[in-house]
């Protein structure tokens, strides 16, 4: 019988980065993949680790056995309650856009990169940051319903109501909330907040789609773009290693 895991549903992915070791080109690869195509020169690119499941997989009993899961149910009851509002507020995201993959993907790239921006930006909220980076697009499935449209001025505003009934069923405090859906209502417009936390998100958003909107080949155009539209020193050193150095000029 060819088993397959039930556990590796798309909706539950992570991203991870890898080096190309023919070009250098930064990779961002899931956790459901074993190889993706580099997207610069084309060579083939595995992953490095195999993340464990048992901890959080819905599957893990299904998957190991009842007599091994009732052995480690302590240890993964434990860890169940320890589960930080991250976790939480991306469980919520994922059943909100159920099988839309392409926004689930989307919005766990966002958070990858937010992450990686807040490692040098230590005066932001990590807390706003990072719930707006999971939830930035959440007006986008609303949009589409309603004007059958994703533009950028609906989004904003039907994002932030959605938002704000998800942290509240979540608990998030209400100072908290109230600055991610001012983010989420001016995600797409510059110049409408001037905080480091909107920056941040800012420049992670830009950091995912500048791969799918413009030639990665085209290293002076780039180059002026991300001059042009990054909003913080880190992100836009994080885009130049990735997209120019990391390039393989």
């Amino acid at each position: 019988m060819n088993l397959k895991c039930p556990g590796i549903d798309i909706r539950n992915l992570s991203v991870e980065e890898q080096v190309c070791k023919n070009c250098g080109y930064i990779v961002e690869i899931f956790s459901n993949e074993m190889k993706v195509n580099c997207p610069k020169c084309k060579s083939d690119i595995y992953r490095e680790t195999i993340p464990s499941c048992i901890d959080w997989c819905k599957y893990a009993k299904q998957c190991i056995g009842e007599g091994k899961y009732k052995e480690l149910k302590p240890r993964i009851e434990l860890n169940k309650a320890n589960l930080d509002f991250k976790e939480k507020i991306l469980s919520e995201m994922i059943n909100y856009f159920g099988d839309d993959i392409k926004r689930i993907a989307h919005a766990r790239k966002v958070l990858y990169f937010a992450e990686k921006i807040l490692e040098q930006e230590k005066d932001a909220d990590r807390r706003v940051v990072i719930i707006s980076a999971i939830l930035h697009d959440i007006g986008i499935k609303e949009c589409e319903k309603k004007y059958n449209s994703t533009d950028g001025q609906l989004q904003e505003k039907e994002g932030p109501p959605i938002a704000k009934e998800i942290l509240e069923k979540v608990g998030i405090k209400q100072e908290i909330i109230d600055e991610v859906c001012k983010i989420i209502a001016s995600h797409h417009s510059p110049g409408e907040i001037d905080t480091l936390n909107f920056k941040i998100l800012w420049d992670s958003d830009w950091l995912v789609n500048i791969e799918d909107e413009f030639d990665l080949n085209n290293k002076e155009k780039l180059k002026r773009i991300i001059d042009k539209n990054f909003l913080t020193s880190a992100g836009k050193q994080i885009a130049k290693e990735k997209y120019l150095s990391g390039g393989g000029e």
